[in-house]
């Protein structure tokens, strides 16, 4: 990530309607998410300095650590990602307790007078974990730092039902990297079974934000849709609900999932 450069991690959480019998929400409340995450990805604890652990007097510590600049900039991608959504972004902190958020949330504000169509408001890390269980369809785009991400991004992941179905970008350096959030999985190599879904929409990401292609990547989202409305899945999103459903191979998902583009593009 630091020698990329990227500072913003998108990761957008969705509920398809077809799968909303594989999270464990029930359906009414998930039911119309579309939520994209915007984490600060090279500040805040994971990167600030000092940081250690003294083992000889049993104490270890870490440094939440952040620049006006590095707020500024992950801010305006922010904003400027809300402006072709629905013009709604939440900014989330911990500005009652640390001084690190309060620089967070001042910076925000300041930033949001150069987009004045969004429409901003503040959510505090711990009522935010509360608000994405109980009324999700209620935000568009988040941002925040970088471990509040982390854990808010994988709490959401509970919405989309599975995580072979979660794609993610890394934005704002000198290369952009786009990857599925579920990471590889070698224990699955090889043995046909794995979602390619999370990948294929990942690529859809990758035409969207690095090359404007937005018709080409509408085309990708609206296969994959077309395909789970047609009853098909893979092994992961078939468990909670096999009857009626075909379960298709890592390979046949892909074709399936090409074919239809294909089509759509005709």
């Amino acid at each position: 990530r630091a020698a990329l450069g990227g500072f913003a991690n998108l990761r957008p959480v969705f509920a398809f309607k077809e799968l909303t019998v594989n999270s464990p929400l029930r359906p009414e409340i998930i039911d119309g998410t579309d939520i994209m995450f915007v984490r600060e990805l090279l500040g805040g604890l994971y990167y600030g300095q000092p940081r250690g652990w003294d083992k000889e007097k049993g104490e270890a510590f870490n440094t939440m650590r952040y620049t006006r600049a590095e707020v500024e900039r992950v801010a305006r991608t922010s904003f400027k990602l809300a402006q072709k959504r629905r013009k709604k972004l939440c900014s989330v902190d911990k500005a009652n307790v640390l001084e690190v958020s309060q620089l967070w949330r001042d910076t925000v504000i300041e930033v949001s007078k150069e987009f004045p169509d969004v429409e901003l408001e503040h959510q505090f890390v711990d009522a935010m974990s509360m608000h994405l269980m109980k009324r999700p369809r209620d935000f568009d785009v988040v941002v925040t730092e970088n471990t509040f991400g982390d854990i808010l991004t994988d709490e959401s992941s509970v919405i989309t039902g599975s995580l072979g179905m979660l794609p993610s970008g890394t934005v704002g350096g000198k290369i952009n990297l786009y990857e599925p959030a579920h990471g590889s999985a070698p224990k699955h190599a090889n043995k046909n079974i794995a979602n390619p879904l999370a990948t294929i929409l990942t690529a859809a990401m990758l035409l969207r934000h690095s090359f404007a292609l937005d018709a080409e990547a509408d085309a990708i989202v609206k296969a994959v849709r077309k395909v789970l409305e047609q009853g098909f899945r893979t092994q992961d999103l078939a468990r909670t609900n096999p009857e009626g459903l075909t379960v298709l191979g890592t390979r046949e998902m892909g074709a399936k999932v090409r074919e239809t583009v294909k089509e759509l593009l005709k």
